[in-house]
């Protein structure tokens, strides 16, 4: 389904190694998402060369920073981007895929088994799950396309260690919606953001904004998801 040498070309030109057998992989879990998204909506994104770029290399692109390390959780993980793509190429990294919808965690445990792969899956809402066990659990939060920053963090530093970081994969917006959310991080525990830029083949730009969590969040956060997507934390 995917150009397999071209990926790897791709992937060296972003400064992460991929080998045969790893972009191999890789195709065999496209052309099962592929499948399985005939019957349960995975992905809008179906062409080939769209998922090299949109959904692979922009996952592999954070295989390559340093902050990803020992536990990881992908908060939405969806179709398993970019937890699968961290797991094939990252494959010392516990992760940990969270996902709301049951169906999509059970095309993840099934193509993982077909992988031979290792994966820990949980299924329910990130902010009900960090008032809980997984409470500042992991070294490192990831996610993609999952909220504003402003109720993103709200929803994800909770679940990091002090000492951890969480990872937004962002467009370039996320200047932005990182000026609206300074007070959040604080409140949340984070650290200064840190925004690293690059681009994709075709010129398509992207951001990953890094966050260190350097105190526990405070007990009362996070709220219930109504109150963080319709009234996120800011300065009034």
């Amino acid at each position: 389904m995917i150009d397999i040498a071209r990926l790897i070309e791709e992937s060296t030109a972003l400064g992460v190694t991929v080998t045969e057998a790893q972009a191999a992989t890789l195709d065999r879990y496209v052309e099962h998402m592929i499948e399985t998204n005939k019957n349960l909506n995975l992905t809008a994104i179906t062409e080939p060369r769209d998922i090299e770029i949109k959904h692979l290399l922009d996952c592999i692109a954070l295989c390559g920073v340093p902050e990803l390390t020992s536990s990881v959780a992908d908060v939405g993980t969806g179709a398993g981007f970019p937890g699968i793509v961290i797991k094939v190429l990252r494959p010392e990294l516990e992760l940990t895929l969270i996902d709301a919808t049951a169906k999509k965690l059970g095309f993840i445990e099934r193509i993982c088994a077909e992988l031979g792969i290792e994966v820990t899956t949980l299924h329910g809402r990130a902010e009900e799950l960090a008032r809980g066990e997984y409470r500042e659990a992991f070294d490192t939060v990831v996610c993609r396309a999952v909220a504003p920053m402003c109720s993103l963090v709200e929803y994800c530093l909770p679940l990091v260690k002090p000492g951890g970081h969480l990872i937004a994969m962002k467009s370039p917006e996320a200047a932005g919606e990182l000026a609206e959310s300074g007070y959040a991080i604080s409140l949340l525990g984070g650290g200064q953001p840190i925004v690293e830029n690059f681009a994709l083949p075709g010129g398509i730009e992207r951001s990953f904004v890094k966050i260190k969590k350097i105190s526990q969040t405070p007990p009362k956060y996070p709220r219930n998801g109504k109150n963080i997507s319709k009234s996120p934390l800011k300065k009034r």
